[in-house]
């Protein structure tokens, strides 16, 4: 009984398809950059297959996962290759997936046999992969089983990397497609992994650094980012614009201050010279400000109005200029200014004391002599 339900244990696990890596992993408000232009590396030795690159998303936005050489985890097997899609709210990342036939890609002409349209760089026969050389860049002199068949595009030749959404794709799975997506998977092998895990720490890959133009591109091996085998992209897809922060996005406090309020407008009074200024309140007219044609001084500051100001202190235009004194200006107008002595005209000189002293009185005895003062 235990070896039958082993066995009836072991048929439901192959019966069910494994899990697929088309699900959705990844959700993204903004779209993918467009896919690069690069050329494919020569490809390292028969059996390997081609995976194209593509735009994956990390902490730091997105960065580029290069396209490369991969042995396929079983003999028969094809890799279908993920894509973005617009979920309604959401680009949502479709992973890629080993099976026995291509299924939908989201119609992303990814290029060297992947139009969008399922796969023409090859096939399998009899156990041994046969590569289309007008897509696929292969050395004859050691891999023999090729062919040649020209592949014609029915898709439109564009870069944009996702489906649906505002520029997006507009591509729905066919009924054979349908079928290969229901058809038993294999997740990505363990080199594949490795390759996506060394792109998302690699900088230089980041979007937001490359600008859409990476410098690895695409490699012979997968997780071999330096030799001959790397590389470079000739140019980008479309010119790649780094998304906005929206937690930088300006808050009302920072938004552009109209001029007139702007501080670096001073109000009328502040453009004055400091002798200009009184600490007094003035009623902001027009003949309580100076005249721009002279100077001002303190002489020519007028105080506050008020009944009692004599005439002698008021300021008129045809009188000319004079030295500002103390003595010129009202109490008023200076009320923190410690008081100063004010120079006064000198009298006429007086004589010294010894001038005005009385002589002084002696005294002098009936006989002529002179008696002591008391």
């Amino acid at each position: 009984m235990r070896t039958i339900r082993s066995v009836l244990l072991a048929f439901l696990i192959l019966a069910i398809p494994a899990a697929s890596f088309a699900q959705f992993a990844v959700s993204v408000a903004i779209a993918p950059p467009a896919l690069p232009v690069y050329e494919q590396p020569m490809i390292p030795g028969d059996g390997y297959l081609w995976t194209p690159g593509y735009w994956a998303y990390g902490n730091e936005g997105y960065f580029w996962t290069p396209g490369t050489w991969v042995i396929p985890p079983e003999v028969g097997l094809l890799w279908t290759p993920g894509y973005w899609g617009w979920g309604g709210n959401a680009y949502a990342w479709n992973g890629g997936y080993w099976g026995p036939h291509v299924g939908f890609y989201g119609g992303v002409n990814y290029g060297y046999g992947y139009g969008g349209r399922g796969y023409d760089g090859g096939y399998w026969n009899h156990g041994a992969f046969n590569y289309n050389r007008s897509v696929n860049n292969v050395n004859v002199t050691n891999i023999h089983n090729v062919y040649n068949k020209t592949v014609i595009n029915t898709t439109t030749v564009n870069h944009v990397s996702y489906n649906g959404g505002a520029g997006g794709i507009n591509a729905r799975p066919t009924a054979a497609e349908e079928t290969a997506g229901h058809e038993q998977h294999r997740e990505p092998t363990a080199l594949q992994t490795q390759h996506a895990r060394a792109a998302s720490a690699n900088h230089a890959l980041l979007a937001s650094v490359n600008h859409g133009r990476p410098a690895i591109a695409a490699t012979a091996k997968p997780a071999e980012f330096n030799g001959q085998g790397v590389v470079a992209a000739k140019q980008s897809g479309a010119r790649y614009k780094v998304p906005e922060n929206r937690a930088s996005a300006p808050s009302v406090a920072s938004k552009a201050v109209p001029k007139s309020q702007n501080s670096a407008v001073r109000p009328e009074a502040d453009r004055n010279p400091p002798a200009a200024r009184s600490n007094v309140p003035r009623p902001p007219t027009e003949s309580s400000k100076p005249s721009a044609a002279r100077p001002v001084t303190a002489a020519h500051v007028q105080p506050s109005p008020r009944p009692q100001t004599p005439p002698r202190l008021e300021v008129r235009p045809e009188a000319a200029p004079r030295p500002a004194t103390e003595a010129h200006v009202p109490s008023t107008a200076r009320p923190q200014a410690a008081p100063r002595p004010v120079a006064r005209p000198e009298s006429a000189p007086r004589p010294p004391a010894e001038a005005h002293a009385q002589p002084e009185k002696t005294g002098h005895t009936p006989g002529g002599e002179e008696r002591p003062r008391q």
